[in-house]
């Protein structure tokens, strides 16, 4: 399983940054990702990239609602994490990418996770499906609309029109 898992860290790693966006929260999930990986490894018959990135989703969607929480009763403003911006971010932001991930940050959960896992990781719908344990017709649904809204928020921005 550690050698499948060496394979699949930076399929894993680029996952968690399209959930996250920022590199560092990426780390920290990705982290997080294997350690539960090698706590607790897919049952008999599932496939263990299957497997890492419904562990993957389901930790960043735990972090997300404690965040939310954590925001909500700490309701000041000194208390409140900022994004610190790196030597990687400024690189990021000469090139167009930066723009995409604010285009991706811009989508709805549903539609960056099945946008990601489709364009980014390139899985097909049925291992998407699996992963988010939905119908294949609602990924291509989601798809859809993320791709549109993605379009439509890269054109207004002025950089691919």
């Amino acid at each position: 399983m550690k050698a499948e898992l060496k394979l699949l860290l930076p399929a894993l790693r680029r996952f968690a940054y399209s959930l996250t966006g920022s590199m560092a929260d990426a780390d920290d999930l990705l982290q997080n990702t294997i350690l539960r990986l090698l706590d607790t490894p897919p049952a008999e018959g599932i496939p263990l990239p299957q497997w890492a990135f419904k562990i993957c989703r389901n930790l960043w969607i735990d972090d997300y609602r404690a965040q939310k929480v954590r925001l909500q009763a700490a309701n000041k403003p000194e208390l409140r994490h900022e994004n610190i911006s790196d030597g990687e971010q400024d690189m990021l932001n000469n090139i167009h990418l930066s723009e995409v991930n604010t285009a991706m940050n811009t989508l709805p959960d549903e539609q960056r996770e099945v946008l990601s896992l489709i364009a980014v990781q390139g899985l097909s719908y049925q291992e998407a499906a699996k992963i988010l344990a939905i119908p294949a017709g609602t990924i291509m649904s989601r798809l859809a609309r993320a791709r549109a809204a993605m379009v439509n928020a890269l054109q207004n921005k002025g950089s691919w029109a």
